[in-house]
C-alpha cells in the first residue's frame, strides 16, 4: 500500500490522508500542547477519517483540519452496520463526546474501496453549502420605537471559570432552561430589531446580538473573525466579543422552534452549539448547545465550535 493516499471529492483530489489523526489527537495538535508537535501554520491542513455519531445514525466522514478551521468535507456511504461497530467499540462515552477515531476495519474498507486511482468516487457525497433561504420568524418591533417597560437584567458578561458542580447553580439562578439540569427553567427575552437586520437587540437584557454568526473552526479561529468584524465596525461597532455562559444560555427557549433548535426564530439555525467565554475547571471549555438544550465542556474531542457574538448596549 502507498504512504500517500487520496480521496477524490468532485474534481477536487485531497491527499494525503493522515492516519494517525482523530477528533480527540486534533485538538492537541492545533489547539494546545498535545501528544504530536503542535501545528501553527494557517495554510497547513491535515485530512483525515471521523465517524460522526451526533445524529440518530453514525455517518463515517472526511474533515479538513487546520488551525483556521475545521470542516466536514464529505460522507462516505460506508457500510452502515461497519460504522455502527465501530461506535460500538468505543463502549460507553460521554453524551458530549460523539465523534470517533475509525477503526482498522473501516480504514481496510477504505483503502480497498475508496482512495486512489482504483477508488469508487461515487461513495464520496460532498457536503455542498446550503442555499436556501432560512426563515428568520416574523418581524420584530423596532427598538427605537419600542422601549422596553419592564423589568430589566444585567446578566455577568466577563470571563469566567465554572465547575463541574456549579453550573446548575449558575443555570438556576437565572432560570435558565436547560434539557437536564434545569428542564423546568424558562427566561423571558424582549426581542426587537436593530438599525442593521444582522443584529437584534434583548431590551430585558441590553444586549445586541448576531442573528447568525461564525462558521464552525477552532477557537482560534473564531476569535481571529471576532477580531476582523471589529475592524470592520460589524453593524457599527467595534466591541463585539463571545458571551459569557449567562449570555448565551439567556437566548434558550424551553421548546425546539420550526427549526430544530432551542431558540427565537429570529435566530439562524447554522450555529447549533457555540463556544462561550468561560473555561471549565479542572480542564476544557464550556459551549452552549441549542439543537440539545445543553450547556456542556468539551477537552476538544469535537471538531471545533461556531461563533454567535455579543455586544452590551447599556
Amino acid at each position: 500500500m502507498g504512504i500517500f493516499h487520496k480521496v477524490i471529492i468532485g474534481d477536487q483530489v485531497i491527499s494525503p490522508i493522515d492516519w494517525e489523526m482523530n477528533p480527540d489527537m486534533s485538538f492537541g495538535t492545533f489547539e494546545s500542547w498535545g501528544g504530536r508537535e503542535r501545528v501553527r501554520n494557517n495554510e497547513e491542513y491535515v485530512y483525515y477519517f471521523f465517524v460522526d455519531n451526533w445524529g440518530d445514525e453514525p455517518k463515517l466522514c472526511l474533515m479538513e483540519r487546520a488551525v483556521k478551521h475545521a470542516r466536514v468535507m464529505a460522507e462516505i456511504k460506508a457500510p452502515p452496520e461497519m460504522v455502527r461497530q465501530c461506535v460500538t467499540d468505543q463502549g460507553q462515552s460521554s453524551i458530549f463526546e460523539k465523534s470517533y477515531a475509525i477503526n482498522e476495519q473501516i480504514k481496510e474498507w477504505l483503502i480497498a474501496n475508496v482512495l486512489d486511482e482504483k477508488g469508487d468516487s461515487g461513495l464520496v457525497v460532498p457536503r455542498v453549502e446550503k442555499i436556501l433561504k432560512e426563515d428568520m420568524g416574523p418581524l420584530l418591533p423596532p427598538a427605537a420605537k419600542h422601549p422596553f417597560s419592564g423589568e430589566t437584567v444585567r446578566l455577568p458578561g466577563e470571563p469566567s471559570v465554572i465547575n463541574d458542580d456549579e453550573i446548575a447553580g449558575v443555570l438556576k439562578k437565572w432560570n435558565f432552561f436547560e434539557a437536564e439540569l434545569n428542564p423546568s427553567g424558562s427566561f423571558a427575552n424582549a426581542f426587537a430589531a436593530g438599525d442593521n437586520p444582522e443584529v437584534v437587540i434583548d431590551r430585558r437584557t441590553s444586549l445586541m446580538w448576531q442573528r447568525d454568526g461564525i462558521d464552525i473552526g477552532s477557537l482560534r479561529y473564531v476569535q481571529k473573525n471576532i477580531e476582523e468584524l471589529n475592524r470592520q465596525k460589524f453593524a457599527g461597532f467595534t466591541d463585539w466579543r463571545l458571551p459569557s455562559m449567562e449570555e448565551a444560555m439567556s437566548l434558550m427557549e424551553p421548546l425546539k422552534n420550526t427549526k430544530g433548535v432551542f431558540l427565537h426564530p429570529c435566530f439562524s439555525k447554522e450555529q447549533p452549539f457555540i463556544f462561550v467565554a468561560a473555561q471549565r475547571k479542572p480542564g476544557g471549555c464550556w459551549f452552549v448547545d441549542y439543537k440539545q438544550g445543553r450547556a456542556f465542556w468539551s477537552s476538544g474531542t469535537i471538531p471545533g465550535g461556531f461563533g454567535r457574538l455579543v455586544r452590551s448596549i447599556g
